[in-house]
């Protein structure tokens, strides 16, 4: 049920699979102290969260974290990554504005996630060596 606050988690290392792990749709900004677009994007992202009562927006420090953020090869900060379904639809750098967040959850939400776990299917099929 939508509440009127949606407070954005902290994910931890203890927290960040039972956090993330049967969500139907969760979106994590990967983050640190010390990045200036990091903490410009923050208000962004948390206002977002309040447009989205039915997502979990989530945050994860890449400097208290650094064993996830190598985890999902994180390399440059902000990143944004989106998950649907246990699946990472969308993982970019770059702080956003909060018209063009507004387009990523959107495409993220309309995606068929039937279809993209086919494609999925259908890539790692590919990708495993023929056998004699």
């Amino acid at each position: 049920m939508p509440t009127d606050t949606n407070a954005v988690l902290e994910l931890t290392e203890e927290n960040f699979g039972p956090s993330i792990n049967d969500k139907a749709f969760a979106i994590v900004d990967f983050w640190a102290p010390w990045c200036a677009p990091c903490r410009a994007f923050g208000p962004v992202f948390a206002a977002a969260a309040q447009r989205h009562p039915d997502a979990l927006f989530a945050k994860l420090n890449t400097q208290d974290q650094p064993a996830i953020a190598a985890h999902f090869n994180i390399r440059s900060i902000p990143t944004l990554m989106v998950f649907r379904d246990n699946i990472i639809v969308y993982a970019e750098p770059g702080a956003l504005p909060a018209g063009e967040l507004e387009q990523v959850i959107a495409a993220a939400r309309s995606l068929d996630m039937a279809q993209v776990r086919r494609e999925i299917e259908k890539r790692d099929a590919a990708d495993q060596p023929a056998s004699a």
